[in-house]
């Protein structure tokens, strides 16, 4: 590394990572639609069982699972960047991917979890035929598919070009893609 010349993964540790961030990733958008399918069940039925089975089985695929996913394709992903020639920081839609990443994170535990919890919540009072505060899943079942796919797109496409650094002081630049 003193070399001046900068660390890169082998063409087969490359695959293996990319392999595993492909996984990853895919895993993590699976258990976002499982989630949207039971919310969805939940919200659309008038059948309290199926109202409160839908709602019920939430905590087996939202929140660990889902954040275990995204640390897996964050972990993948950096070592990714680190190790080829995109870096972290030095093309916009690979920081764009990481700032995705890393809000999506936060957002599972600080404002998915408890919605989870609400849920199991309200599931149970259901099936105890007592009264319930119902809760809305809605804003998940929107905002993680569509923070996912448009990480998805920042891949395939590969927008907005390269992050230069300038001199001190200075706003980052870019040049077109």
């Amino acid at each position: 590394m003193g070399t001046g010349q900068e660390w890169r993964l082998s063409a087969r540790a490359r695959k293996a990572f990319l392999v595993g961030h492909i996984v990853a990733a895919a895993a993590w958008f699976g258990l976002d639609l499982a989630l949207d399918f039971l919310a969805g069940t939940a919200l659309l039925t008038d059948d309290l069982t199926v109202k409160a089975t839908s709602l019920g089985a939430l905590r087996f695929f939202a929140v660990w699972p889902m954040f275990t996913a995204s640390v897996l394709t964050l972990g993948t992903g950096a070592v990714l960047g680190l190790g080829s020639r995109y870096g972290l920081v030095r093309y916009w839609w690979v920081a764009a991917k990481l700032a995705v990443n890393l809000l999506m994170a936060v957002l599972i535990l600080f404002s998915l979890r408890p919605g989870i919890d609400a849920a199991a919540d309200y599931a149970r009072a259901l099936m105890a035929g007592g009264p319930a505060q119902p809760v809305d899943l809605l804003p998940p079942m929107v905002v993680a598919p569509s923070l996912l796919l448009f990480a998805y797109l920042l891949t395939v496409f590969r927008p907005w070009g390269r992050v230069r650094r300038t001199a001190p002081g200075k706003a980052l630049a870019h040049d077109g893609a």
